[in-house]
């Protein structure tokens, strides 16, 4: 058996994964402390919790974790999520279990996952994109997972879709992807947009409660303010979805992430948008769908990488 690990921003999960992508046994733990050795501490112990639950003892480990990875050592270069800079995430997890321990980005595990099981299952050339607080993602090009020469390759969300009139980026640099059209972007827009709809009921004075996925309900209850924001939102996502379709023209841009919930609402909304934006690509040519592993999407590809001996490695 193999064991993949979800490391996120506020709890780890492992997971016993199956060779048919199922997952048979889990073990979950919140995270209070961010510094490296408490977040190790988690992580052992969720790992040799689901050990202790599973049949046989697994082969090999696989982690996502935030951040640029180092895939040689599985050290983690730097992490914004966790403030973390050249930290041993690989070596000390190899140390204190005695088992084989790959380490990758959490959005490219999810990307493997979603591409071997999932929605881009059968496809050769591929994206993930995971809406949620931020944008993560990953490229599937002819088969192979894309890496880039510093590990980089993937981060979709940081291409700049309004550069001098858009929302300024946990990055540094103003209008990026992630920026408009994460769930936090939709927030954004319409705690931009309040002052148009004096009346309106949405934030009423309360900005830090209001959530992507009550303005998308408003929406889809006809709320005129809520109606300007997706509408808004839904023009920046669409973009960046055009960008991609133009950079690497995928078979599949698969939607995963809170947001994404909205499915068919979501859909029905971006997909005209974004043919209207295509211009060399032939229209249609790449289908956009929502993800169907859902938040267990980067353990399962985390697993599989560790099955596989690696993240861009072939199918064994």
């Amino acid at each position: 058996m193999n064991i993949g690990v979800d490391l996120g921003g506020s709890h780890v999960l492992a997971a016993v994964v199956s060779d048919d992508g199922t997952i048979e046994e889990r073990s979950e733990r919140e995270l209070e402390d961010l510094s490296f050795d408490p977040v190790i501490d988690a992580m052992k112990f969720v790992i040799e919790d689901v050990i202790g639950k599973g049949k046989d003892k697994p082969s090999a480990i696989g982690v996502g974790s935030p951040g640029n990875i180092d895939p040689a050592t599985g050290s983690v270069r730097y992490s914004p999520n966790f403030g973390w800079h050249d930290v041993p995430l690989g070596a000390r997890l190899r140390e204190a279990l005695g088992l084989p321990v790959f380490v990758a980005n959490d959005a490219r595990c999810a990307t493997l996952g979603e591409h071997t099981y999932g929605t881009g299952r059968g496809t050769a050339n591929f994206v993930l994109l995971t809406l949620g607080t931020g944008i993560g993602g990953g490229i599937v090009s002819e088969g192979t997972l894309a890496i880039g020469s510093g590990a980089g390759a993937g981060e979709i969300g940081h291409h700049q879709v309004r550069a001098t009139d858009g929302f300024v980026c946990g990055c540094g640099k103003t209008g990026c992807f992630e920026a408009q059209a994460s769930g936090m972007g939709l927030i954004r827009h319409a705690v931009a947009l309040q002052a148009s709809f004096p009346k309106s009921m949405l934030v009423a004075g309360k900005p830090e409660k209001l959530g992507s996925k009550s303005i998308r309900k408003a929406a889809e209850g006809g709320d005129g303010h809520a109606l300007a924001a997706w509408n808004r939102y839904t023009d920046d996502l669409a973009r960046g979805l055009a960008n991609v379709i133009a950079f690497v023209n995928p078979e599949v841009i698969a939607l995963g992430g809170g947001v994404a919930s909205a499915g068919d609402y979501m859909l029905g909304t971006v997909v005209p948008k974004v043919d209207a934006l295509t211009t060399m690509a032939p229209k249609g040519s790449t289908r956009i769908a929502i993800a169907t592993l859902g938040n267990d999407a980067g353990a399962i590809g985390a697993a599989t990488m560790a099955r596989r001996g690696g993240l861009t490695a072939k199918v064994p």
